[in-house]
Protein backbone atom coordinates (compact mmCIF):
# COMPACT_ATOMS: atom_id res chain seq x y z
CA UNK A 1 0.00 0.00 0.00
CA UNK A 2 1.13 3.24 -0.50
CA UNK A 3 2.03 6.06 1.94
CA UNK A 4 3.54 8.96 0.54
CA UNK A 5 0.68 10.67 1.59
CA UNK A 6 -0.36 8.77 4.45
CA UNK A 7 -0.81 10.85 7.86
CA UNK A 8 1.07 10.29 10.45
CA UNK A 9 -0.37 7.77 13.61
CA UNK A 10 1.56 7.33 16.90
CA UNK A 11 1.18 3.82 18.52
CA UNK A 12 1.26 3.73 22.54
CA UNK A 13 1.08 0.68 24.52
CA UNK A 14 0.41 0.49 27.94
CA UNK A 15 0.37 -3.20 28.19
CA UNK A 16 2.94 -3.09 30.75
CA UNK A 17 0.64 -1.03 32.81
CA UNK A 18 -3.09 -1.04 32.22
CA UNK A 19 -2.80 -4.80 30.77
CA UNK A 20 -1.94 -5.98 33.98
CA UNK A 21 -4.83 -4.54 35.43
CA UNK A 22 -6.92 -7.27 33.48
CA UNK A 23 -7.89 -10.61 35.41
CA UNK A 24 -5.48 -13.06 36.11
CA UNK A 25 -2.58 -11.07 34.24
CA UNK A 26 0.70 -10.76 35.63
CA UNK A 27 4.47 -9.68 34.33
CA UNK A 28 7.60 -9.83 36.64
CA UNK A 29 9.74 -6.91 36.13
CA UNK A 30 11.95 -9.33 34.18
CA UNK A 31 8.38 -10.58 31.64
CA UNK A 32 7.97 -6.63 31.53
CA UNK A 33 11.40 -5.95 30.13
CA UNK A 34 11.34 -8.67 27.85
CA UNK A 35 7.96 -7.61 26.21
CA UNK A 36 9.44 -4.19 26.01
CA UNK A 37 11.96 -5.09 24.37
CA UNK A 38 9.69 -7.25 21.69
CA UNK A 39 8.01 -4.04 21.11
CA UNK A 40 10.66 -1.80 20.16
CA UNK A 41 11.51 -4.19 17.87
CA UNK A 42 8.07 -4.44 16.12
CA UNK A 43 7.85 -0.77 16.17
CA UNK A 44 5.72 0.45 18.64
CA UNK A 45 6.48 4.40 19.32
CA UNK A 46 5.67 4.53 23.38
CA UNK A 47 6.07 1.63 26.20
CA UNK A 48 4.53 3.14 29.38
CA UNK A 49 6.12 0.62 31.81
CA UNK A 50 4.05 1.09 35.13
CA UNK A 51 3.43 3.45 38.12
CA UNK A 52 6.69 3.84 39.61
CA UNK A 53 4.96 5.41 42.51
CA UNK A 54 2.81 3.06 43.17
CA UNK A 55 4.55 -0.83 43.87
CA UNK A 56 8.26 -1.83 43.48
CA UNK A 57 7.57 -4.18 40.62
CA UNK A 58 7.27 -1.21 38.19
CA UNK A 59 9.97 0.86 39.85
CA UNK A 60 12.64 -2.72 39.24
CA UNK A 61 10.96 -2.45 35.86
CA UNK A 62 12.44 1.04 35.07
CA UNK A 63 15.79 -0.26 36.70
CA UNK A 64 16.03 -2.74 34.70
CA UNK A 65 14.89 -0.65 31.50
CA UNK A 66 17.58 2.30 32.42
CA UNK A 67 20.08 -0.66 31.52
CA UNK A 68 18.82 -1.25 27.85
CA UNK A 69 19.15 0.71 25.00
CA UNK A 70 15.63 0.70 22.69
CA UNK A 71 15.76 1.52 19.00
CA UNK A 72 13.03 3.53 18.15
CA UNK A 73 10.92 3.36 21.59
CA UNK A 74 10.40 5.77 24.11
CA UNK A 75 9.85 4.19 27.86
CA UNK A 76 7.32 6.58 29.26
CA UNK A 77 6.26 6.34 33.52
CA UNK A 78 2.69 6.59 34.20
CA UNK A 79 1.38 9.21 37.50
CA UNK A 80 -0.97 11.57 38.58
CA UNK A 81 -0.97 14.69 38.66
CA UNK A 82 -0.11 16.30 42.26
CA UNK A 83 -1.78 15.95 45.13
CA UNK A 84 -5.00 19.02 46.13
CA UNK A 85 -2.56 21.01 49.07
CA UNK A 86 0.53 19.73 48.05
CA UNK A 87 2.90 21.79 45.94
CA UNK A 88 4.51 20.05 42.93
CA UNK A 89 8.32 19.82 44.61
CA UNK A 90 6.98 18.09 47.97
CA UNK A 91 4.75 15.41 45.89
CA UNK A 92 5.93 12.03 46.05
CA UNK A 93 4.20 10.35 42.79
CA UNK A 94 5.91 13.37 41.16
CA UNK A 95 9.18 12.95 42.32
CA UNK A 96 8.68 8.67 41.54
CA UNK A 97 8.22 9.62 38.06
CA UNK A 98 11.33 11.84 37.63
CA UNK A 99 13.48 9.59 39.91
CA UNK A 100 12.04 6.48 37.09
CA UNK A 101 14.96 7.60 34.44
CA UNK A 102 12.17 7.58 31.93
CA UNK A 103 12.57 9.56 29.29
CA UNK A 104 8.72 10.66 28.56
CA UNK A 105 6.01 11.14 31.30
CA UNK A 106 2.11 10.77 31.15
CA UNK A 107 0.03 12.01 33.91
CA UNK A 108 -3.41 11.71 34.29
CA UNK A 109 -5.87 14.47 35.96
CA UNK A 110 -9.45 14.45 36.49
CA UNK A 111 -11.95 16.30 33.53
CA UNK A 112 -15.21 15.31 35.24
CA UNK A 113 -16.23 17.39 37.36
CA UNK A 114 -18.48 14.53 39.34
CA UNK A 115 -14.47 13.44 40.13
CA UNK A 116 -13.05 16.48 41.23
CA UNK A 117 -15.82 17.04 43.55
CA UNK A 118 -17.74 14.21 44.61
CA UNK A 119 -14.96 11.77 44.93
CA UNK A 120 -12.03 13.91 45.42
CA UNK A 121 -13.34 16.44 47.58
CA UNK A 122 -11.64 18.98 45.62
CA UNK A 123 -12.75 22.50 44.56
CA UNK A 124 -12.76 22.98 40.46
CA UNK A 125 -9.96 25.61 40.68
CA UNK A 126 -7.43 24.34 42.72
CA UNK A 127 -8.30 21.13 40.25
CA UNK A 128 -7.34 22.84 37.21
CA UNK A 129 -4.16 24.02 39.15
CA UNK A 130 -2.88 20.57 39.93
CA UNK A 131 -2.83 20.02 36.11
CA UNK A 132 -1.64 23.22 35.48
CA UNK A 133 1.63 23.40 37.64
CA UNK A 134 2.46 19.10 37.39
CA UNK A 135 2.82 19.46 33.53
CA UNK A 136 5.02 22.62 34.05
CA UNK A 137 7.41 21.06 36.86
CA UNK A 138 7.91 17.82 34.59
CA UNK A 139 8.70 19.90 31.44
CA UNK A 140 11.16 21.94 33.75
CA UNK A 141 12.48 18.36 34.99
CA UNK A 142 13.28 17.85 31.24
CA UNK A 143 10.48 15.26 30.88
CA UNK A 144 8.25 15.01 27.63
CA UNK A 145 5.37 15.16 28.77
CA UNK A 146 2.06 13.45 27.77
CA UNK A 147 -1.88 14.14 29.07
CA UNK A 148 -4.09 11.53 29.97
CA UNK A 149 -7.62 13.30 30.24
CA UNK A 150 -9.44 10.81 32.10
CA UNK A 151 -12.87 10.20 32.08
CA UNK A 152 -12.31 12.84 29.42
CA UNK A 153 -15.87 11.72 27.21
CA UNK A 154 -18.05 11.66 30.06
CA UNK A 155 -17.05 14.75 31.46
CA UNK A 156 -17.74 16.73 28.42
CA UNK A 157 -21.23 15.42 28.36
CA UNK A 158 -21.97 16.32 31.54
CA UNK A 159 -20.14 19.90 31.83
CA UNK A 160 -18.46 20.68 28.62
CA UNK A 161 -17.03 24.25 29.85
CA UNK A 162 -14.89 22.64 32.80
CA UNK A 163 -13.82 19.63 30.55
CA UNK A 164 -12.54 22.00 27.95
CA UNK A 165 -11.08 23.98 30.75
CA UNK A 166 -8.72 21.12 31.96
CA UNK A 167 -6.90 19.96 28.75
CA UNK A 168 -5.99 24.33 28.18
CA UNK A 169 -4.86 24.20 31.73
CA UNK A 170 -2.66 21.06 30.45
CA UNK A 171 -1.76 23.33 27.68
CA UNK A 172 -1.14 25.88 29.69
CA UNK A 173 0.83 23.88 31.81
CA UNK A 174 3.19 23.00 28.42
CA UNK A 175 2.51 19.77 27.23
CA UNK A 176 2.01 19.03 23.88
CA UNK A 177 -0.04 15.71 23.64
CA UNK A 178 -3.47 15.43 24.55
CA UNK A 179 -5.01 12.28 24.94
CA UNK A 180 -8.94 12.15 25.37
CA UNK A 181 -10.16 9.01 27.57
CA UNK A 182 -13.46 6.83 27.62
CA UNK A 183 -12.22 5.45 30.81
CA UNK A 184 -15.28 3.95 31.69
CA UNK A 185 -15.82 2.31 27.89
CA UNK A 186 -19.50 3.40 28.29
CA UNK A 187 -19.19 5.44 25.25
CA UNK A 188 -20.29 4.55 21.44
CA UNK A 189 -18.54 5.01 17.87
CA UNK A 190 -20.88 8.54 17.33
CA UNK A 191 -20.14 9.80 20.87
CA UNK A 192 -16.58 9.43 20.27
CA UNK A 193 -16.13 11.16 16.73
CA UNK A 194 -18.53 13.93 17.75
CA UNK A 195 -16.65 15.08 20.44
CA UNK A 196 -13.62 14.27 19.21
CA UNK A 197 -13.78 16.81 16.18
CA UNK A 198 -14.95 19.05 18.90
CA UNK A 199 -12.66 19.26 21.26
CA UNK A 200 -9.59 19.36 18.02
CA UNK A 201 -11.57 22.28 16.50
CA UNK A 202 -11.56 24.09 20.24
CA UNK A 203 -7.92 24.41 19.66
CA UNK A 204 -7.88 25.74 16.35
CA UNK A 205 -5.55 24.79 14.39
CA UNK A 206 -1.82 24.05 16.07
CA UNK A 207 1.04 22.51 14.53
CA UNK A 208 2.58 22.00 18.30
CA UNK A 209 -0.34 20.14 19.75
CA UNK A 210 -1.93 16.26 18.69
CA UNK A 211 -4.66 14.39 20.06
CA UNK A 212 -4.52 10.54 21.45
CA UNK A 213 -7.38 8.62 22.17
CA UNK A 214 -7.64 6.22 25.01
CA UNK A 215 -10.20 3.53 25.02
CA UNK A 216 -12.11 0.91 27.45
CA UNK A 217 -13.93 -1.85 25.85
CA UNK A 218 -16.87 -2.31 28.19
CA UNK A 219 -19.52 -1.54 25.76
CA UNK A 220 -17.46 -3.63 23.25
CA UNK A 221 -16.58 -0.99 21.26
CA UNK A 222 -12.77 -0.12 22.22
CA UNK A 223 -11.05 -0.36 18.92
CA UNK A 224 -14.21 1.16 17.23
CA UNK A 225 -13.97 3.95 19.14
CA UNK A 226 -10.00 4.37 19.02
CA UNK A 227 -10.61 4.22 14.74
CA UNK A 228 -13.09 6.83 14.89
CA UNK A 229 -10.71 8.99 17.22
CA UNK A 230 -8.66 8.71 14.58
CA UNK A 231 -10.65 9.33 11.82
CA UNK A 232 -12.35 12.50 13.58
CA UNK A 233 -7.79 13.78 13.83
CA UNK A 234 -6.54 11.63 16.69
CA UNK A 235 -2.91 10.80 16.16
CA UNK A 236 -2.00 8.95 19.08
CA UNK A 237 -3.47 5.72 19.78
CA UNK A 238 -3.45 4.01 23.31
CA UNK A 239 -3.77 0.57 24.00
CA UNK A 240 -2.85 -3.32 24.60
CA UNK A 241 -1.44 -6.32 23.43
CA UNK A 242 -4.96 -8.42 22.57
CA UNK A 243 -6.45 -5.81 24.44
CA UNK A 244 -5.15 -6.71 28.26
CA UNK A 245 -7.10 -4.47 30.39
CA UNK A 246 -9.11 -3.87 33.88
CA UNK A 247 -13.09 -5.24 33.74
CA UNK A 248 -13.34 -5.87 29.58
CA UNK A 249 -10.11 -4.46 28.37
CA UNK A 250 -8.67 -1.83 26.63
CA UNK A 251 -8.51 -1.29 22.94
CA UNK A 252 -6.64 -3.92 20.87
CA UNK A 253 -3.57 -2.75 19.67
CA UNK A 254 -3.31 -5.97 17.33
CA UNK A 255 -6.31 -5.02 15.87
CA UNK A 256 -6.29 -1.45 16.03
CA UNK A 257 -2.38 -1.31 14.15
CA UNK A 258 -3.35 -3.38 11.28
CA UNK A 259 -6.23 -1.23 10.83
CA UNK A 260 -4.19 2.06 11.03
CA UNK A 261 -1.94 0.78 8.31
CA UNK A 262 -4.05 -1.35 5.74
CA UNK A 263 -7.48 0.00 6.24
CA UNK A 264 -6.60 3.63 6.99
CA UNK A 265 -3.84 4.41 5.03
CA UNK A 266 -1.91 5.76 8.24
CA UNK A 267 1.64 5.76 8.60
CA UNK A 268 2.05 3.90 12.30
CA UNK A 269 4.17 0.91 11.43
CA UNK A 270 6.42 -0.67 8.54
CA UNK A 271 5.17 -3.49 6.64
CA UNK A 272 7.90 -5.66 8.11
CA UNK A 273 7.18 -5.14 11.57
CA UNK A 274 3.19 -5.70 10.52
CA UNK A 275 4.25 -9.57 9.92
CA UNK A 276 5.45 -9.38 13.16
CA UNK A 277 2.14 -9.05 14.67
CA UNK A 278 0.61 -12.46 15.39
CA UNK A 279 3.98 -13.75 16.37
CA UNK A 280 4.18 -10.54 19.20
CA UNK A 281 0.47 -11.26 20.26
CA UNK A 282 1.59 -15.03 21.15
CA UNK A 283 4.61 -14.52 22.97
CA UNK A 284 2.68 -11.45 25.25
CA UNK A 285 -0.12 -14.31 25.60
CA UNK A 286 2.54 -17.16 26.25
CA UNK A 287 4.54 -14.27 28.75
CA UNK A 288 1.15 -13.55 30.73
CA UNK A 289 0.04 -17.52 30.92
CA UNK A 290 -3.00 -16.54 29.35
CA UNK A 291 -4.06 -19.33 26.17
CA UNK A 292 -4.51 -17.04 22.84
CA UNK A 293 -8.15 -16.33 21.91
CA UNK A 294 -8.06 -17.85 18.68
CA UNK A 295 -10.90 -16.11 17.04
CA UNK A 296 -9.35 -12.93 17.70
CA UNK A 297 -9.19 -10.41 14.25
CA UNK A 298 -5.79 -10.68 12.38
CA UNK A 299 -3.89 -12.76 14.59
CA UNK A 300 -6.10 -15.21 15.82
CA UNK A 301 -5.75 -18.92 14.56
CA UNK A 302 -9.14 -18.97 13.03
CA UNK A 303 -9.07 -15.32 11.58
CA UNK A 304 -7.87 -16.42 8.03
CA UNK A 305 -9.57 -20.54 8.99
CA UNK A 306 -12.37 -21.51 6.46
CA UNK A 307 -14.60 -24.76 6.96
CA UNK A 308 -17.76 -24.34 4.33
CA UNK A 309 -17.13 -25.75 1.28
CA UNK A 310 -18.48 -23.02 -0.70
CA UNK A 311 -15.71 -20.76 0.96
CA UNK A 312 -12.85 -23.54 0.19
CA UNK A 313 -13.77 -23.59 -3.47
CA UNK A 314 -13.80 -19.57 -3.49
CA UNK A 315 -11.04 -18.82 -2.14
CA UNK A 316 -9.35 -21.58 -4.17
CA UNK A 317 -10.06 -19.36 -6.86
CA UNK A 318 -9.48 -16.23 -5.50
CA UNK A 319 -8.60 -15.06 -2.17
CA UNK A 320 -10.43 -12.15 -1.53
CA UNK A 321 -13.16 -13.61 -1.93
CA UNK A 322 -14.07 -14.60 1.52
CA UNK A 323 -10.97 -12.66 2.75
CA UNK A 324 -10.09 -8.78 3.82
CA UNK A 325 -6.75 -8.72 3.60
CA UNK A 326 -3.96 -11.22 2.97
CA UNK A 327 -3.18 -12.95 6.50
CA UNK A 328 0.62 -12.68 5.77
CA UNK A 329 0.53 -8.94 5.87
CA UNK A 330 0.03 -9.45 9.93
CA UNK A 331 2.00 -12.57 9.82
CA UNK A 332 -0.79 -15.12 9.67
CA UNK A 333 -1.38 -17.57 7.32
CA UNK A 334 -4.79 -18.60 6.26
CA UNK A 335 -6.32 -22.09 7.53
CA UNK A 336 -8.83 -24.62 5.51
CA UNK A 337 -10.24 -26.80 8.17
CA UNK A 338 -11.85 -30.27 7.84
CA UNK A 339 -15.50 -31.42 9.20
CA UNK A 340 -18.47 -32.78 8.77
CA UNK A 341 -19.38 -29.39 7.05
CA UNK A 342 -16.38 -29.80 4.20
CA UNK A 343 -16.70 -30.55 0.83
CA UNK A 344 -14.56 -31.99 -1.50
CA UNK A 345 -12.82 -28.39 -2.08
CA UNK A 346 -11.55 -28.57 1.41
CA UNK A 347 -10.33 -32.20 1.06
CA UNK A 348 -8.53 -31.18 -2.01
CA UNK A 349 -6.65 -27.84 -0.39
CA UNK A 350 -6.38 -29.53 2.92
CA UNK A 351 -4.39 -32.29 1.52
CA UNK A 352 -2.16 -30.34 -0.83
CA UNK A 353 -1.33 -28.06 1.90
CA UNK A 354 -0.36 -31.16 4.44
CA UNK A 355 1.57 -32.62 1.93
CA UNK A 356 -0.79 -36.11 0.76
CA UNK A 357 -1.58 -36.88 -2.90
CA UNK A 358 -5.01 -37.62 -3.29
CA UNK A 359 -4.37 -38.45 -6.97
CA UNK A 360 -7.36 -37.82 -10.07
CA UNK A 361 -9.54 -40.60 -8.73
CA UNK A 362 -12.57 -38.34 -7.92
CA UNK A 363 -14.33 -41.43 -6.62
CA UNK A 364 -11.19 -41.94 -3.94
CA UNK A 365 -11.64 -37.75 -3.18
CA UNK A 366 -15.53 -38.41 -1.97
CA UNK A 367 -14.37 -41.53 0.28
CA UNK A 368 -12.15 -39.53 1.86
CA UNK A 369 -15.14 -36.67 2.30
CA UNK A 370 -17.61 -39.26 3.24
CA UNK A 371 -14.79 -41.12 6.20
CA UNK A 372 -14.08 -37.95 7.30
CA UNK A 373 -17.50 -37.18 7.59
CA UNK A 374 -18.15 -40.04 9.70
CA UNK A 375 -15.21 -39.90 12.02
CA UNK A 376 -16.43 -36.35 13.08
CA UNK A 377 -20.21 -37.34 13.36
CA UNK A 378 -18.18 -39.90 15.56
CA UNK A 379 -17.07 -37.54 17.69
CA UNK A 380 -13.67 -36.78 16.01
CA UNK A 381 -12.79 -32.98 15.11
CA UNK A 382 -9.80 -32.56 12.72
CA UNK A 383 -10.27 -28.72 12.02
CA UNK A 384 -8.41 -28.73 16.12
CA UNK A 385 -6.53 -31.89 15.30
CA UNK A 386 -4.33 -31.36 11.52
CA UNK A 387 -1.90 -34.10 13.13
CA UNK A 388 -4.37 -36.91 13.04
CA UNK A 389 -5.65 -35.57 9.98
CA UNK A 390 -2.97 -36.22 7.76
CA UNK A 391 -2.47 -39.42 9.10
CA UNK A 392 -6.31 -40.10 8.46
CA UNK A 393 -5.85 -39.46 4.84
CA UNK A 394 -2.42 -40.84 4.59
CA UNK A 395 -4.39 -44.28 5.69
CA UNK A 396 -7.14 -44.14 3.58
CA UNK A 397 -4.77 -43.72 0.24
CA UNK A 398 -2.31 -45.91 1.28
CA UNK A 399 0.48 -44.17 1.99
CA UNK A 400 0.83 -44.61 5.74
CA UNK A 401 3.92 -45.67 7.23
CA UNK A 402 3.59 -46.44 10.98
CA UNK A 403 6.85 -45.86 13.07
CA UNK A 404 5.72 -48.31 15.05
CA UNK A 405 3.12 -50.76 16.32
CA UNK A 406 0.98 -51.16 19.75
CA UNK A 407 1.23 -54.60 20.93
CA UNK A 408 -0.36 -54.00 24.53
CA UNK A 409 -0.21 -51.22 27.45
CA UNK A 410 -1.04 -51.57 30.98
CA UNK A 411 -1.26 -48.87 33.23
CA UNK A 412 -1.83 -48.80 37.07
CA UNK A 413 -2.98 -45.83 39.35
CA UNK A 414 -2.51 -46.32 43.25
CA UNK A 415 -4.03 -43.76 45.98
CA UNK A 416 -3.13 -44.37 49.54
CA UNK A 417 -4.10 -41.72 52.31
CA UNK A 418 -0.48 -40.56 52.61
CA UNK A 419 -0.25 -39.30 49.35
CA UNK A 420 -1.57 -38.10 45.69
CA UNK A 421 -2.44 -40.93 42.84
CA UNK A 422 0.44 -42.72 41.72
CA UNK A 423 0.43 -43.75 37.94
CA UNK A 424 2.78 -46.19 36.62
CA UNK A 425 2.84 -47.73 32.82
CA UNK A 426 3.91 -50.63 31.40
CA UNK A 427 4.25 -50.81 27.04
CA UNK A 428 5.06 -53.20 24.67
CA UNK A 429 5.66 -51.99 20.79
CA UNK A 430 7.01 -53.11 17.95
CA UNK A 431 9.16 -51.23 15.49
CA UNK A 432 9.78 -53.51 11.98
CA UNK A 433 10.20 -57.28 13.30
CA UNK A 434 11.39 -55.53 16.98
CA UNK A 435 9.53 -55.93 19.65
CA UNK A 436 10.08 -53.24 22.83
CA UNK A 437 8.87 -53.14 26.29
CA UNK A 438 9.35 -50.77 28.74
CA UNK A 439 7.90 -49.26 31.66
CA UNK A 440 7.76 -45.84 33.24
CA UNK A 441 6.08 -43.71 36.37
CA UNK A 442 4.31 -40.54 35.37
CA UNK A 443 2.19 -37.76 37.62
CA UNK A 444 -1.07 -39.64 35.92
CA UNK A 445 -1.71 -42.26 33.52
CA UNK A 446 -1.65 -40.14 30.52
CA UNK A 447 2.04 -38.77 31.79
CA UNK A 448 3.12 -42.39 32.57
CA UNK A 449 2.29 -43.69 28.94
CA UNK A 450 3.42 -40.37 27.34
CA UNK A 451 7.22 -41.39 29.27
CA UNK A 452 7.15 -45.05 28.90
CA UNK A 453 6.15 -44.76 25.05
CA UNK A 454 9.22 -41.90 24.46
CA UNK A 455 11.48 -44.38 26.50
CA UNK A 456 10.49 -47.35 23.71
CA UNK A 457 11.52 -45.06 21.05
CA UNK A 458 14.24 -43.14 21.73
CA UNK A 459 16.56 -45.93 21.12
CA UNK A 460 15.65 -45.99 17.85
CA UNK A 461 14.20 -42.75 17.12
CA UNK A 462 16.40 -40.14 19.27
CA UNK A 463 14.50 -37.07 17.67
CA UNK A 464 10.99 -38.06 20.18
CA UNK A 465 13.43 -36.25 23.03
CA UNK A 466 12.61 -32.81 21.28
CA UNK A 467 8.90 -33.58 21.71
CA UNK A 468 6.75 -32.13 24.44
CA UNK A 469 3.29 -32.00 25.36
CA UNK A 470 2.19 -28.20 25.50
CA UNK A 471 -1.43 -28.88 26.44
CA UNK A 472 -3.88 -31.76 26.91
CA UNK A 473 -7.67 -31.03 27.30
CA UNK A 474 -10.64 -33.46 27.61
CA UNK A 475 -14.83 -33.06 26.17
CA UNK A 476 -17.34 -34.95 27.24
CA UNK A 477 -19.10 -35.43 23.83
CA UNK A 478 -22.43 -35.44 24.51
CA UNK A 479 -23.02 -36.05 28.35
CA UNK A 480 -26.20 -37.86 28.11
CA UNK A 481 -24.85 -41.38 28.99
CA UNK A 482 -23.27 -39.97 32.68
CA UNK A 483 -19.20 -41.52 33.19
CA UNK A 484 -20.54 -43.89 30.51
CA UNK A 485 -20.53 -41.06 28.19
CA UNK A 486 -17.90 -40.85 25.45
CA UNK A 487 -15.36 -38.35 25.25
CA UNK A 488 -12.80 -36.16 23.03
CA UNK A 489 -9.16 -36.09 23.53
CA UNK A 490 -6.84 -33.35 21.95
CA UNK A 491 -3.17 -33.12 22.42
CA UNK A 492 -1.22 -29.92 21.30
CA UNK A 493 2.79 -31.19 21.11
CA UNK A 494 5.59 -29.22 19.89
CA UNK A 495 8.95 -30.00 19.02
CA UNK A 496 12.23 -27.82 18.15
CA UNK A 497 10.36 -26.49 15.23
CA UNK A 498 6.56 -27.05 14.81
CA UNK A 499 3.88 -27.12 16.67
CA UNK A 500 0.97 -29.40 15.67
CA UNK A 501 -2.58 -31.22 17.21
CA UNK A 502 -3.86 -34.97 17.69
CA UNK A 503 -7.27 -36.12 18.39
CA UNK A 504 -8.35 -39.39 19.95
CA UNK A 505 -12.00 -40.58 20.71
CA UNK A 506 -13.64 -42.95 23.51
CA UNK A 507 -16.04 -43.78 25.66
CA UNK A 508 -12.69 -44.98 27.87
CA UNK A 509 -10.82 -41.80 28.65
CA UNK A 510 -7.27 -43.76 28.69
CA UNK A 511 -8.16 -45.25 25.49
CA UNK A 512 -8.70 -41.29 23.77
CA UNK A 513 -5.63 -40.44 25.28
CA UNK A 514 -3.55 -43.00 23.70
CA UNK A 515 -5.16 -42.86 20.36
CA UNK A 516 -4.08 -38.88 20.52
CA UNK A 517 -0.64 -39.38 21.91
CA UNK A 518 0.19 -42.03 19.49
CA UNK A 519 -0.70 -40.14 16.66
CA UNK A 520 1.20 -37.50 18.36
CA UNK A 521 4.11 -39.78 18.22
CA UNK A 522 3.81 -40.78 14.68
CA UNK A 523 2.81 -37.50 13.23
CA UNK A 524 6.18 -36.02 14.49
CA UNK A 525 8.22 -39.11 13.02
CA UNK A 526 6.61 -38.44 9.75
CA UNK A 527 7.53 -35.17 9.88
CA UNK A 528 11.16 -35.90 10.35
CA UNK A 529 11.33 -37.97 7.41
CA UNK A 530 9.81 -35.60 5.56
CA UNK A 531 12.43 -33.33 6.18
CA UNK A 532 14.85 -35.59 5.45
CA UNK A 533 13.67 -36.63 2.11
CA UNK A 534 13.72 -32.59 1.15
Amino acid sequence: MENKTAAKAILYDTTLRDGMQGENIFFSPEDKLKIAMRLDESGIHYIEGGWPGSNPGAQAFFELAREVEFKQARITAFGSTRRQGRTCEEDANLKALIDSGAPAVTIFGKTWDLHVESIMSNTLEENLAMIRESVAFLLDQGREVIYDAEHFYDGYKANKDYALATLEAAVEGGTGCLVLCDTNGGCLPCDIDTITRETIAHFGERDDLIFGIHTHNDCAMAVANAVNAVHAGATMVQGTINGYGERCGNADLTAIIPILSQKMNRDCISPENLAKLQNLSRFVSETANVPPVSSRPFVGQSAFAHKGGVHVSAIMKNPKAYEHMAPELVGNQRRVLVSEQSGKSNIIYKAKELGVDLGDDEARKAMIVSNIKELENDGFEFDAAEGSLKLIMEKLTEQYKSRFDLESFRVVVEKDKERPCYSHAMIKIRVGDKAEITSAEGDGPVSALDNALRKALSAMYPSVNDMQLVDFKVRVIDGSDGTDSKVRVLIESRDTENVFSTVGVSEDIIEASWQALADSFQYKLSLDTDNADQ
